[in-house]
Parts: C-alpha cells; structure tokens; sequence
C-alpha cells in the first residue's frame, strides 16, 4: 500500500503540471489566433493520437512493465515541455509546435495511463482497488480544480514559459519516485512472444471479444461517454445563451466540487461488493444531472444537474476499473487496457463534432419562437436562444435512463461479476 500511495502521489501531481499546462497553452492558442476552431484542434489532437495507438502501445507496456512504461510515458511528456520552453526562449513558438506538443502528449498519456491501471492490482490486494481507484480519481479531480485556477493566476506573473517550467519539475519529480520503488512484473501472458507486434496488438482485441461480460462493459461505457460527451461539449453556450462568464464560472466549479466529492466518497467507501451495480447503480444519476442542467435557464439550476453529473463519473469510473483489474490476466493487461482506453476515448471526439452540428441544424430550431415544439414544450424548457440545447441535455439524459436498464436487462453486463472470476496476480520479479 506504500508503495502505491507514493505512486498516487507522484502521479497526482504530475497531473497538476499537466493541467497547468493544457490550460496555458489553450489559453495561448486562442489569444495568438483569435479562433474557435483552432483551439478545438489542440483539445482534439490531445486525444486522437493516442487513442488510434493505443492497441500497439498496449503490447510495449507489457514488454516493458509497469514502472519503465509509466516512467517513459512521463519523460516523453517532459521533453515535450522542454520542447516547447526552448522554442519560447527563441521566440519561434508557433502554432504548429502546438498541434504537434498535444500529439506527443496524447502518445505519451496512452503509454502512461493503462500502465498506471495496470499497476495497481500489483500493489493493492483486491478488496481495496475500488478505494485506490478512487484516489485515482481523487487525484484527477483535484487537478481539474487546482490547474485551472493556478494557471490563471500565474500566466499573468510569469507567463507561459514559467508555467511550463513548473510542468517540467512536476514531471521530474514522478519521475524520481518510480525511479526509487519497484513495482512486480506479471508473469507474461497471450500470444508468444514471437508473434508480431500488430499479431500482439490485435490480442488485446480477441481477448476482450472471447468475453462478453468485458466486451459488454466495454461498449456501455462508450456508450455513456459519447451521451455525456454531446451534452457537456455544450455547456459553454447552454450557460451563456442567459447568463454571463460568472455564472460560467459557478457552473464549471460546481461540476469540480461534485468530481471531487464523489472521488473522495469513492475513496473512503470502496464501493459496491457486486462492482456493476457501482456502474449500473449511478449511472441513472448521470441521466438526471443531463435533464437538470437543460431544464430551465437558471445558473443555479445547471449547476446543480452538473454536480449530480460529476458526482457520479468518479464512481462509475473506479468501479468499472475494478472490474478490468481484477478480471483480466495480469500479464496482458496492458493491452486490453489501451485497446478499451481506444474504444472508450474515440467516442468523445464523435461526440464533439456531432454535438454542435445537431444542435445547429435540430434542436435549437425546435424551440425558437415559431419552432415546431414550442407550443407544446416550450412552458416546460422555455423559448429563445439556448433552449432548444437545455431540450439536447434532456434528450441526452432520457437516452442515458434507458441505456442503464438495457444495462440492467442484459445477463452478460448485469452478471459479470459472477461470470467472470477474479484472478489471480502472479509476479515473476520486483
């Protein structure tokens, strides 16, 4: 437990580095090129990358092992920092550099997160990875709050390249704790180590297809992703189609303060005994929250369906990793892992690029003045700009009810606990 308590802690504070650097670095985007689109680039290049790799990058972390993967996935990001700090000290930082540093992150994220998941079940013995995985949680939560805020506060006092610099002593530090601790190395698993590196990669695949319980979970989740992932891509104008950038501002911190409460409960609780219902159990709140938020224009009424949202993620998250812990062969977990984190993660980029055009096109006209349901749920939702998206939320949330009880009614999702068994963690060396 040790051991991973200062593995959690490196790697929380790296996040912080990294946060602090996203948010600089969008910042910086937008102020040098005035555009939406380019700004949306950098958030798309931080994910797209990394996600169609995945599956191959999932075979290095399990030649390599746990602790020299998560090792390297933070170096590469480092130097992709000190990149970025050299071209600033020359004055030659375009935007370009940019699209290119967030592609490298997302390499280096797809290399060091799966490794991180992978690793616990190494260190916590298996009734605890529902509280560990919720101060994995607790860990991201916390940096989602504090970057924000400590970026905006310092960009105007040492600019980008002293943000940049704290990103790189953040690096080094989780870099020093791997560096002193030794993390075990499951006995190999899967395919000989003979077959290639794609006949690898596509193991991860077949592995998760020959179960149905793990191809079940992994399909609702990225189902759950892309229905939150349309909504919240327009929290933005839902929020100032009626108010200002302060009740933007309320709104995106009550969804920080629900993330971190829920990651906190996740912690201290463990979760459910039956992992799946700590996925099917919350999932409904995920729904609720959606409905909330597009219900009335009122700051305080999207800010508390937001909080429900956020409160539930964290919960949904860590039990659903627990179940990938404790049911998938040590030695091939960094595969399976980085071709679920694929799955799971291309949903979000469909999302954001199918979300505005059907709000455009659909929704908004639905609810104007003259449009087509306004007479009939116009009392309920309200008329005018905005109101045709806080309709989207409510479609979005109804959509997410019923995917949990498909969840809830199919055998293979609802039964996985019983029908997988746990399995053991053999370690061939420290």
């Amino acid at each position: 437990m040790k051991t991973f308590f200062w593995i959690w802690l490196g790697q929380s504070v790296s996040l912080i580095g990294t946060g602090l650097t996203g948010f600089a670095i969008g910042v910086w985007v937008f102020q040098e090129t005035g555009s939406v689109i380019g700004f949306a680039l950098v958030v798309m290049m931080t994910m797209l990358p990394g996600a169609l790799l995945s599956p191959l990058l999932g075979v290095l972390i399990d030649r390599w092992g746990r602790r020299k993967a998560m090792m390297l996935g933070d170096l590469g990001a480092g130097l992709r920092t000190v990149f970025l700090i050299l071209l600033l000290s020359m004055d030659n930082l375009q935007v370009w550099h940019i699209y290119l540093a967030a592609s490298v992150r997302s390499i280096c994220e797809a290399i060091q997160f799966p490794a991180y998941a992978a690793a616990i079940p190494l260190l916590i013995p298996r009734k605890q990875l529902g509280r560990a995985n919720g101060m994995v949680q607790f860990g991201g939560s916390g940096a989602q709050i504090i970057a924000p805020a400590a970026a905006g506060l310092l960009m105007p006092v040492i600019g980008l390249q002293g943000v940049l610099i704290i990103d790189v002593v953040t690096f080094v530090f989780s870099i020093a704790i791997l560096a002193f601790l030794r993390i075990p190395r499951p006995q190999a698993g899967g395919m000989a180590s003979r077959a290639s590196l794609w006949q690898q990669a596509a193991y991860g695949w077949q592995y998760i297809q020959a179960r149905p319980g793990l191809l079940s979970l992994m399909g609702f989740v990225a189902l759950l992703n892309f229905l939150v992932g349309s909504s919240f891509v327009l929290m933005t104008p839902l929020v100032l189609s009626f108010g200002n950038e302060t009740d933007l501002g309320f709104v995106l911190s009550a969804g920080s303060v629900g993330s971190l409460v829920g990651s906190l409960a996740m912690s201290l609780w463990g979760g459910t005994e039956k992992r799946i219902y700590g996925v099917l159990g919350f999932c409904p709140l995920l729904g609720i929250g959606l409905m909330v938020a597009g219900w009335q224009p009122a700051a305080w009424l999207v800010a508390s369906g937001v909080a429900i949202l956020f409160f539930s993620f964290p919960i949904i998250s860590a039990s659903s990793q627990a179940i990938w812990q404790s049911k998938v062969e040590a030695g091939v977990q960094g595969r399976v892992f980085a071709t679920r984190r694929m799955v799971q993660q291309i949903t979000s980029p469909v999302a954001f690029l199918l979300s505005g055009w059907t709000a455009d096109r659909f929704f908004i006209p639905l609810l104007d003045s003259d449009g087509w349901l306004t007479p009939w749920l116009g009392p309920l939702f309200g008329t005018g700009s905005g109101r045709g998206i806080g309709l989207q939320f409510a479609v979005m949330g109804s959509l997410l009810l019923l995917t949990t009880a498909g969840g809830f009614l199919y055998p293979r999702l609802r039964n996985i606990d019983e029908d997988l068994p746990d399995l053991p963690v053999t370690a061939e060396e420290a």
